[in-house]
This record gives C-alpha cells, sequence and structure tokens, in this order.
C-alpha cells in the first residue's frame, strides 16, 4: 500500500509520499510514487500514486511521452484543468488496454492519484483522481487530498491545516500525519518524498528523500510521540456519579443515570444482581447511596 498527502496553501504546495509497495512476511519492496513534471519558469507539476503499481507506472508513461490524439500533453496544456483531464485520459487509455486482461486473474483496476502545480498565468491547483479517469479539485473548504492508508494521517491535519497555514508548518503537520501512519501500518514505509513548491516560483526550490538517519524526522517521531503522552496524562480522569453541584470532568452524574441495553439471561440461570455502591466524588459522602439496581 501506500500513504500520500497533498496540500493546496496560499504560500504554495506540499507533497509528501512514502515509498512502500509491498509488506509481506518475507518481501518488503519500495518504489517512489512521487513524479515531477518541471519546465523551469514556465510549469511545475507534481504526480503522486497509490494503487497496482504496474497500472500507475503505465499512466506515468504515457503521459511522459505521448501526447493525446489532438496533440495536447501535459507539457503544453494551457492550464491546470487541462493536464487534469489529459491525465484522466491516459487513465481511462490504460483501463481499455488492461482492465479486462487484470479481471481475468482476480485482480481489480485500482489506481488513486493526486495532481497538483502551477502553470505560469494562473494559480496553484491540486487535484484527485479516481481509477474512472474523473477527478475533484482541492478549494479552501478541502485544502488536503490524501490516498493510501489515509485514515491513520487524518485527524492532525484536520485539526491543524488551513489555507493561511505556512508552508513549513504545513510540511511539519505532513510529517507528524506521516509518522502516526508509519506506527500504525506496516504497509506505508520509509524511505519518504518531501516537496514544498512556492506560488509563483515556478521551479522546484525544495525537496528532500528521508529517510531512518533523517535529523528532522527523528525529533518528529520523539517529540510527538513523547508530547502526546504529556498532553494525555494532563487531562483529568473522568468523574462518575457525580454529585448535582460538581461542575467539571463529570462523566455521569446522579440526576442522569443512565443504563445499557441488557439481554436477560433464561429464567433457569439468571440470578440477582447486588447492589453496587457508588463512586463518590473525593472527601465528599461514605459511599452509602447504592446504585440502583435491575430485579
Amino acid at each position: 500500500m501506500t500513504y500520500c498527502v497533498a496540500m493546496r496553501l496560499n504560500e504554495g504546495l506540499v507533497f509528501l509520499s512514502d515509498s512502500r509497495t509491498n509488506a509481506g512476511v518475507d518481501h518488503i519492496g519500495t518504489f517512489r510514487k512521487m513524479n515531477v513534471y518541471e519546465n523551469p519558469g514556465e510549469r511545475v507539476m507534481v504526480l503522486m500514486t497509490a494503487g497496482n503499481l504496474s497500472i500507475s507506472q503505465s499512466i506515468r508513461q504515457i503521459i511522459s511521452d505521448k501526447s493525446a490524439t489532438d496533440g495536447r500533453s501535459i507539457w503544453t496544456a494551457n492550464s491546470m484543468y487541462e493536464a487534469a483531464q489529459i491525465l484522466g485520459d491516459a487513465i481511462r487509455t490504460v483501463h481499455d488496454r488492461d482492465a479486462e486482461e487484470l479481471k481475468k486473474f482476480g485482480i481489480d483496476f485500482n489506481v488513486s492519484i493526486i495532481f497538483g502545480g502551477q502553470i505560469k498565468g494562473e494559480r496553484c491547483r491540486l487535484f484527485q483522481m479516481y481509477s474512472a479517469g474523473n477527478f475533484i479539485e482541492s478549494h479552501d473548504e478541502n485544502t488536503y487530498f490524501q490516498i493510501g492508508e489515509a485514515k491513520y494521517g487524518k485527524p492532525i491535519i484536520d485539526r491543524v491545516v488551513t489555507p493561511d497555514s505556512s508552508l513549513d508548518e504545513a510540511a511539519k503537520c505532513a510529517l507528524i500525519s506521516m509518522d502516526s501512519t508509519l506506527r500504525s501500518n506496516i504497509s506505508v514505509g520509509l524511505p519518504l518524498d518531501l516537496l514544498l513548491y512556492d506560488t509563483n516560483s515556478l521551479v522546484v526550490s525544495r525537496f528532500v528523500t528521508i529517510d531512518e538517519q533523517n535529523q528532522y524526522f527523528q525529533m518528529i517521531r520523539k517529540r510527538w510521540g513523547a508530547q502526546l503522552k504529556s498532553v494525555f496524562e494532563a487531562i483529568d480522569d473522568p468523574i462518575w456519579n457525580a454529585a448535582p453541584e460538581a461542575t467539571s470532568n463529570v462523566l455521569s452524574s446522579r440526576d442522569g443515570v443512565s443504563q445499557p441495553v441488557r439481554v436477560p439471561p433464561p429464567a433457569a440461570i439468571a440470578r440477582e444482581v447486588p447492589a453496587v455502591p457508588r463512586q463518590t466524588l473525593a472527601g465528599q459522602g461514605n459511599g452509602d447511596d447504592n446504585a440502583q439496581h435491575s430485579s
């Protein structure tokens, strides 16, 4: 599997991808998922893929080397939207050629793509492409896209990143998002590719491949885990069956008794539920109040 994330901000674009393609018991494969299409001063486009590797390689080859039947290519497209359409056509071309043959071997046509960049004369744009060749575009209400194992790294991005975030802040957030994914899923792995693109620069100036020895990423991994534990320990434990006057950290109160949905045992083996003393606030009561119980 894989994990890739890209963010569209007022300052530019952030792209981050892992490089794991297989994570079997005795075989781990790697292949870089990020490709850059750059004509300095005129356009910069970045493509990241997830899904079947043979499908994504075929798509990349088509858009790199060939023009569409009408002569268009991503190198000559007048806008990023037009370039995304050309990429969608390439996905459909590979589908028409390979999907039925793959199906005979029980293999689905599975590919997901993040495609973004800037062509001179328009703003930065970011798209998520699907297996059918269709796509959606990022807007201020949704500043980022993820493909692959997205669920582990999503919460931190939702809480932190906005269109006004700086590129460095977004890069830090993306790396924390990746670290969370690496810790929870063996199908995502190092090395990572990180690219930051500054709006209107029309050239790639900040790119790094991150391995186990990368100083900043190691710092992120250690400090993020330590800070999470520290914040967790600073949050008070819940108070159960609190007195009505209690105003903080109350998980359940005496005035609002709730019960689970209980499935009764067969009558022949049913036993009476014993009374259970209520837990009380520290320093309040003597524990004589009994919880209500079923008969």
